[in-house]
């Protein structure tokens, strides 16, 4: 009987050791963790008797941070237990550049620029528009988080901006600015039309006095605005005038 018994006590302890020796030693499928926060992830590797270490941090824009972007091994892998997960994370905080570093903006053209940066993953709009005797949208003024950071006598190039961030751009317009008003008057109606042309204005409404016969011959007897040192016009706006077969008098 104490044989028996001696020899059921062994069996037990035998088959015992053998089940955990096997387990022990059993692979286990590691979950996909990918797009999981880092600290749920983190706690259910740790239930699963695996451990997550972070071995990088990259910075996606619109991402929030902590998020697992790549795991190694992948998920689905079979492996063993108490298995090291190496995973990459998104970063909290945006990753900078200096205004020093980026590409030559001012006096530059827009859309090229604009893509320019869009390859650094900034973006850029416009903010306004403003005279300039050079070429149209060219870049004059870089404003960011309401503050001129580039500009004809600005470079604030230490100033540090996010990833991801947008940049505001004053650009240059053949259009807007005010002048003097020309005196067309004695002219005749082409000599009038060239030399606003010149200037940008428009020549506005014609109105006819009498029987004309070529109206781009005849002449101007007044004009509305009127011409004067303190009378403006504004670039692209138009002047009327009222034409005539003869010179007026005084001409």
């Amino acid at each position: 009987m104490l044989i028996a018994l001696f020899v059921a006590l062994v069996l037990f302890l035998v088959f015992t050791w053998l089940g955990f020796y096997t387990n022990h030693g059993q692979e286990l499928e590691l979950p996909e963790y990918i797009d999981q926060h880092i600290d749920e992830a983190a706690k259910d590797a740790e239930d699963r008797s695996f451990k997550i270490i972070v071995n990088d941090s990259i910075h996606i824009v619109g991402q929030p941070g902590g998020l697992i972007k790549e795991q190694n091994p992948k998920g689905g892998s079979k492996v063993k237990e108490n298995r090291k997960i190496y995973v990459t994370v998104t970063k909290y905080n945006a990753d900078k550049i200096k205004v020093g570093d980026l590409p030559e903006l001012y006096g530059r053209e827009f859309n090229r620029k604009q893509k320019e940066l869009a390859y650094k993953s900034i973006n850029a709009v416009i903010k306004s528009r403003r005279y300039d005797p050079g070429e149209p949208d060219h870049i004059l003024e870089v404003w960011y988080k309401g503050q001129q950071i580039i500009g004809r006598s600005t470079n604030r190039k230490n100033v540090e901006i996010n990833i991801g961030d947008t940049l505001e751009f004053v650009l240059s317009s053949d259009g807007g600015a005010e002048i003097t008003v020309p005196d067309i008057t004695c002219m005749t109606l082409s000599e009038a039309r060239f030399l606003l042309e010149s200037n940008k204005i428009q020549l506005g409404k014609i109105i006819q006095n009498g029987d004309i016969n070529d109206p781009e011959e005849a002449y101007i007897m007044s004009q509305s605005p009127s011409p004067g040192i303190t009378q403006k016009i504004t670039m692209g706006d138009a002047i009327n005038v009222t034409i005539s077969e003869s010179k007026p008098t005084g001409c």
